[in-house]
């Protein structure tokens, strides 16, 4: 009887194990792209910046060299970043640490990490490459085709063939790229994150954008080369601009109350106990001041000791460079709009693919969810952003990664492995 059992057992697991479905190993292939001399263009993020600055742990986790590692599963080739020395960068990194602010209350808040930036961080390196990272924070799209560039942008100067003559595009398509990336977002986001204060970050019109965009892609498209392209995110999907509410003036004492409306009200303001709209300056505005309005927004370097010691926002308006009013938020998301356009259509045009980054943050404001992980574009405990605001960590550029690998494949039927999200870390806390 015993035997018998053991044997239908047996014959039960001998059908359960020969029925079980075999999983079909990976097979990487770059369908009809060939990477083997990727060239990645961009700016910050392509670059790896994040915190306030270029720095060596987070240039392995650049876009650039997410993609690259990628691709050399799928007949990818070398890929040299210009790294810096050390952590510090330049030195105007930020770290989450405890921060005491004027009133002697302390508290967890980005601050600028401590140490001394190794001085060859600010040598030149160019004679080591050519590099194929080719992202240089700060830089529009007439500054990729500047020759000359490095003078103005110490991150170019640093890594450049030649920091008074060369130019991004020049180097780049000299090293006849056989796949590219282009992901800048500078020619909207500079005006908005200067608060539409510095003329010379104004927006760029869409005939030279177009015209820019053209040239580029002629130039790293002149031998054949394939890319991809990505689009400019809206400033709502930035830390940067959406993290100090418009009405976080708090005023808990009716004198407090009283003396702001005894100065304020013959110009219309009025104040209550509760939360209020600050006081910023206006230029257009006979007095030169008023009060904040709702959908407006203060930018994330607003000093916040301005505002508990200084006066700010109360007995002085808040200056204009701190402040994205109602007119410059239209004109930026115009822009980013009109841009994005360009955009799809040169990549639509020239057979390219395309990453939706817009599309994606705008998403990710509501939460997407990877690996049973859920992140936010909210500041610090979103996961996605440096302390920058502006930037994305590691395990935000992975995401975008995903995204480009998904256009890529799409785009030329290649079958280049994802990353794995969860392998990227996210914000450091202390």
């Amino acid at each position: 009887m015993r035997t018998t059992y053991f044997s239908a057992l047996f014959g039960l697991l001998f059908i359960l194990v020969s029925c079980e479905p075999k999983m079909e190993e990976f097979k990487a292939d770059p369908g009809s792209a060939d990477l083997s001399k990727y060239i990645a263009l961009g700016s910050g993020m392509t670059a790896g910046f994040a915190d306030g600055e270029l720095y060596k742990s987070m240039q392995a986790f650049s876009l650039g060299n997410i993609l690259a590692t990628q691709f050399s599963q799928a007949g990818g080739g070398s890929f040299k970043q210009p790294l810096m020395l050390d952590d510090l960068g330049f030195g105007q990194r930020r770290v989450l640490g405890i921060a005491t602010d004027c009133q002697g209350v302390s508290s967890l808040a980005p601050i600028a990490m401590p140490g001394t930036p190794n001085p060859g961080n600010f040598l030149p390196v160019g004679a080591q490459g050519p590099y194929q990272n080719m992202g240089v924070p700060g830089s529009k799209l007439l500054h990729i085709l500047a020759p000359g560039l490095g003078v103005l942008n110490p991150y170019f100067g640093r890594f450049s063939s030649n920091p008074t003559t060369a130019s991004i595009i020049g180097d780049a398509s000299a090293q006849n790229p056989t796949f590219f990336s282009l992901w800048s977002v500078e020619d909207a986001i500079w005006f908005a994150k200067d608060g539409g204060y510095n003329v010379a970050d104004s927006l760029t019109p869409v005939p030279q954008f177009t015209a820019y965009l053209n040239n580029i892609l002629m130039a790293m498209m002149a031998n054949g080369a394939k890319g991809v392209l990505a689009n400019i995110p809206d400033i709502m999907s930035l830390p940067y601009f959406t993290t100090l509410p418009y009405n976080s003036l708090v005023l808990t004492e009716q004198a407090k109350v009283d003396l702001l409306n005894a100065a304020y009200g013959p110009y219309g303001l009025s104040f209550s106990l509760g939360a209020n709209p600050w006081v910023i300056q206006d230029l257009n505005s006979p007095t030169g001041f008023r009060q904040i309005l709702a959908g407006e927004m203060l930018l994330l370097t607003l000093p916040q000791d301005s505002l508990k010691c200084g006066g700010w926002g109360t007995l002085k308006p808040i200056p204009h460079k701190y402040v994205l009013d109602a007119g410059e938020i239209a004109a930026t998301r115009n822009a980013i709009s009109a841009l994005n356009a360009v955009i799809a259509e040169a990549a639509q045009s020239k057979g390219l693919a395309y990453a939706d980054v817009n599309l994606l943050l705008k998403q990710a404001e509501q939460g997407i969810t990877f690996d049973a992980v859920t992140l936010t574009t909210r500041f610090v405990s979103g996961g996605l952003f440096s302390l920058d605001g502006l930037h994305l960590n590691a395990k935000g550029n992975a995401i975008v990664a995903n995204l480009f690998i998904d256009a890529i494949n799409a785009r030329y039927g290649a079958n280049v492995p994802r990353v794995v999200i969860n392998d990227y870390p996210g914000v450091a806390f202390p």
